[in-house]
């Protein structure tokens, strides 16, 4: 790929042009990824118990499990990819993952359960190469938090398609299967329309440092130098996945033990609100153009959400809030944090420090962990109450806990990263941004 032309304003202008390419093919392209990993969360899946646990908390298990073994192989394999490689490697990661769904309907339960693990190891590396083509930009938050949005969006829009395609009679097993082959056309274009976009300008390098593959030891030779902040940032991570997991993965019991009939519509409905409000502010963090700082106002974007989860929780405990505006400020309060990390928190943290490496790197051990986390957490659901407010109380609970505990880690980290000085570059807006 080559480098932008930096003339003055011609060169601001054709970044402008290329940065809304770069966040609609992002978009689209991880959109999409979404209707072949999500869609059958919206099954119920009842009549089949294995041991007593029901078939629903093995299927989505089984997935998490797959996903999360690929974020650990996506430490490596994301950080050593070439950029001339990715697009094929999506394409490639979401026929198998097509593929595993398809079996899923051919075989009977609980066995079929299986081929969602395959589904979740070769989607778990998807989102690390589309990200691939937006870091070590002047606009990377901009156009990172589009790509954000659409996991957001997508969560509930798939969710709504699934309930739909079962409402038009598919069966359950068969459901995610045709759901995949609805996205599976777009997702092709999203592809098509990343493998043009041009790598960073020369001005781009000069804000944010070059970004390079990393072999084993320079992996690890980065992550001892800030092991501390890594680590408190890590276990943050883990516990907003956590959180933001079972929310995704249980929404229909969440909805209904709130006393909503989650009708499709309104997974969508309440995720367009949370999307647009994370797109807003953590894409805002493009125009901090001190790495340092826009590193601290990120961790106070973080410390904004899990007071967005309190007040929710504490408001839904009173009986003053409803189920829409709990689902939307509990969303808008996960998703502020786990974005944030995504944007700018990584980007910034190797900018300030003009480290050697890239963001997938750190995105991948940080979600590596988060689905690790995530998986221990749903291997005691057998442990639950039963029951939709079971579960309901279950999640409160543990947002409390959670949240709690991130805001620790939180102070930690900004202590730790405070006590350093580093050599800071200064990120400068374009005109065509301003």
């Amino acid at each position: 790929m080559r480098s932008i032309d930096d003339s003055p304003r011609k060169s601001d202008g054709r970044e402008l042009l290329w940065a809304v390419w770069a966040v609609t093919a992002a978009f689209g392209t991880y959109f999409c990824m979404y209707g072949f990993r999500k869609p059958f969360t919206a099954a119920s899946y009842t009549g089949t118990d294995v041991w007593g646990i029901d078939f629903k908390t093995i299927a989505v298990s089984t997935q998490v499990v797959g996903y999360m073994l690929s974020k650990f192989i996506g430490i490596k394999v994301i950080s050593e990819m070439p950029a001339r490689r990715r697009a094929v490697a999506i394409l490639a990661l979401v026929a198998c993952a097509e593929g595993a769904l398809v079996l899923f309907g051919l075989c009977a339960r609980p066995w079929n359960a299986v081929f969602l693990f395959a589904n979740g190891l070769s989607l778990g590396m998807v989102f690390g190469l589309v990200l691939g083509f937006l870091e070590g930009r002047r606009l990377t938050e901009a156009l990172t938090a589009g790509l954000c949005a659409s996991f957001i969006l997508a969560d509930g829009v798939t969710k709504s398609v699934g309930a739909w395609l079962l409402e038009r009679g598919v069966p359950e097993d068969w459901m995610p299967s045709a759901a995949g082959l609805v996205f599976l056309a777009p997702l092709c274009v999203g592809v098509l329309m990343l493998a043009h976009v041009p790598a960073p300008s020369t001005a781009d390098v000069a804000a944010r440092t070059a970004r390079h593959t990393l072999g084993r030891e320079e992996r690890w030779a980065l992550f001892r130098r800030y092991a501390g902040g890594l680590t408190l940032l890590t276990l943050m991570y883990l516990l907003i996945t956590v959180m933001r997991s079972v929310r995704a993965d249980f929404a229909p019991e969440l909805w209904r033990g709130l006393g909503d009939p989650a009708a499709p519509d309104r997974f969508t409905q309440s995720e367009f609100y949370v999307a647009l409000g994370v797109l807003v502010v953590n894409g805002c963090a493009v125009f901090i153009r001190n790495n340092r700082s826009a590193f601290t106002v990120a961790l106070g974007t973080c410390l904004f959400g899990f007071l967005l989860i309190a007040t929710a929780l504490g408001g839904q405990q009173a009986g003053v809030i409803g189920a829409f505006p709990f689902m939307v400020l509990v969303g808008l309060g996960l998703y502020l944090p786990y974005v944030a990390v995504h944007t700018t928190v990584f980007e910034r943290l190797i900018a300030m420090t003009q480290a050697r490496g890239n963001l997938g790197f750190l995105m991948y051990v940080a979600d590596a962990f988060g689905y690790l986390g995530y998986v221990a957490v749903m291997f005691t659901r057998g442990l639950w109450p039963r029951g939709e407010e079971g579960l309901l109380q279950s999640f409160i609970w543990l947002c409390w806990v959670a949240a709690a505990l991130s805001v620790l880690c939180l102070a930690l980290s900004w202590r730790y990263f405070a006590a350093r000085s580093f050599r800071t570059a200064a990120c400068p807006v374009p005109e065509a941004a301003q």
